[in-house]
């Protein structure tokens, strides 16, 4: 006879211990990964602090860093790296966001990538984030996904900063960021 599996839920999230990394929630499954790279935190800095200028300027929402609780559901409380809420839907924004964010992004890490990859990319399609940027600091690439219909991504969209280009969203009319910029790497020159 098949033993029914147990899912952890919000109330067991809350027994986590503040140890300094990240805990998660992804489909009741206890998701730990360790602090990121300098690289990692530096790219995520970078490409916040681009969403952020641009979001106040133009009063479209809140763009929120790691670790920002996003409870998606009962068993799926996540840590996207940098997200953004539009004004439209920030009655989600609270002590925590109660909700799907409109735009997550994941930077990765060795010690995330099959998290960020696979199980959270599942759990924000599942739950209906309208946009996941996956952001690679090892071939500098960011792929683009988009909610195509009722919580289907569609295909990814790839952009290289080999390539010169740029990342914008239609989320945020006007926003734009060369990869160039954002892959740039000062502690590769250093001496």
């Amino acid at each position: 006879m098949p033993q029914a599996s147990f899912k952890l839920g919000l109330e067991e999230y809350e027994l986590f211990p503040d140890d300094g990394q990240r805990h998660e929630l992804i489909d009741g499954e206890h998701i730990v990964t360790p602090a990121p790279t300098a690289r990692h935190q530096l790219v995520l800095l970078r490409l916040g602090a681009a969403l952020l200028r641009f979001v106040e300027a133009h009063r479209g929402g809140i763009v929120l860093p790691a670790p920002t609780d996003v409870i998606l559901s009962p068993h799926d409380v996540v840590h996207p790296d940098v997200l953004f809420v539009s004004a439209e839907r920030s009655s989600i924004v609270r002590n925590r966001i109660e909700g799907s964010p409109d735009l997550a992004v994941e930077v990765l890490s060795p010690s995330s990538r099959r998290t960020d990859e696979v199980l959270k990319r599942h759990a924000y399609e599942q739950w209906g984030v309208r946009e996941l940027w996956i952001v690679d600091t090892d071939v500098e690439r960011v792929r683009v996904y988009r909610l195509e219909g009722e919580r289907r991504f569609g295909r990814a969209c790839e952009l290289s900063a080999e390539h010169g280009e740029a990342l914008t969203t239609p989320l945020l009319p006007g926003f734009s960021i060369e990869l160039a910029e954002l892959f740039a790497d000062p502690l590769r020159d250093r001496g």
